[in-house]
């Protein structure tokens, strides 16, 4: 490993995060950086780094020693997000570190898959999990579109590798847009026939830069429903977890299907997250827009007890219900928070 990343100390588990409802908060997505290089309609204008400047990225001594303290906190799950995460070169050192730190028992990663084929292998040997790759159609045109890059037949074999391999969990996160790829649920579900994969279908969000949420393109979880049912009248409904809360499996399928009610949050109740952003502020809930600053504490040093403070703090302000405590409060772009 590079000597960027080495452990500190180890300590013992204090107390596990618990927010004032009563949620242990064992998951934390970091996003390690905000940039992208796709401009997908539902997230990002061609503008938004202009318009919004550079922002600070945590460095790989910091986001080290952020993982270390929150698996002293009962964190168990790390998920690496962005932007798009595979855009940093020190990516597969982070999930190796992260595999290392006695208390995390799983790593994953959200990546749109452009830049897989030079990460995959090494991230394998790494020890990363799971895999999700956001792909919102299967049609090269579309993809151009929504995208608005041309990167589609690279992604394509980037998935093809990817379910090769069998060791990695693989999931392909689909945004549903009415009129744009509300067509293609059969598409993406035939995918599971003879592949190990879950397609999960989300809802699409208002964290778009002001581009195409108003334009009447939002489909509800239960209009999903409704027409994945109509296709697929044998699905078996499965348990679902806090975030896949419609989960299926069909009985002539290897895979599995899952609608995720990503704004109209039926499972915000069942949160047990918190996340981290580029620049070093940690949300508790989608909807914190303001949050609770990490890089002093890093910048100078701070003993490990100052960063369990910050993230205590931040549990505590975790609301029970975060889209509606907010007052509909949005970002501007998903790639600020990390998803």
């Amino acid at each position: 490993m590079s000597s960027t990343l080495q452990h500190y100390q180890e300590f013992p588990v204090f107390k596990p995060l618990v927010d004032s409802h009563r949620r242990s908060v064992n998951y934390a997505r970091i996003a390690v950086t905000s940039q992208c290089n796709l401009r997908c309609s539902y997230c990002l204008s061609e503008e938004h780094e202009k318009e919004n400047g550079p922002s600070s990225t945590l460095k790989t001594a910091d986001i080290g020693r952020i993982i270390e303290v929150l698996a002293g906190l009962g964190i168990e799950k790390i998920r690496f997000t962005g932007g798009e995460p595979l855009l940093r070169r020190d990516i597969v050192e982070l999930v190796r570190h992260a595999k290392n730190t006695p208390g995390i028992r799983k790593v994953t990663m959200t990546s749109n898959g452009v830049l897989l084929d030079r990460y995959l292998q090494r991230l394998a040997s790494a020890g990363l999990d799971s895999l999700n790759i956001s792909i919102d159609t299967l049609d090269s045109e579309r993809y151009r579109k929504i995208t608005r890059r041309n990167e589609f037949e690279r992604v394509k074999a980037n998935i093809s590798r990817l379910l090769e391999m069998h060791s990695m969990e693989t999931k392909l996160n689909v945004v549903m847009m009415r009129g744009i790829n509300s067509d293609e649920i059969r598409q993406f579900v035939e995918l599971t026939r003879e592949n190990n994969v879950t397609v999960r279908f989300l809802e699409l969000q208002p964290f778009d830069d002001h581009q195409i949420w108003r334009t009447g393109k939002f489909l509800s979880a239960e209009k999903i429903m409704e027409m994945l049912m109509d296709l697929y009248p044998d699905l078996e409904k499965t348990e679902g977890s806090a975030t896949e809360f419609f989960g299926f499996n069909h009985p002539e399928c290897k895979g599995s299907v899952a609608i995720i009610p990503a704004f109209t949050r039926n499972f915000c109740n069942q949160c047990n997250r918190i996340r981290i952003t580029s620049d070093g502020k940690v949300i508790s809930c989608l909807y914190d827009k303001h949050g609770f600053d990490l890089l002093p504490a890093l910048q100078t040093g701070s003993k490990r007890e100052a960063l369990e403070k910050i993230f205590r703090d931040a549990v505590a302000r975790k609301p029970e219900d975060g889209k509606h405590a907010s007052g509909n409060s949005f970002r501007s772009s998903m790639s600020e928070i990390g998803g």
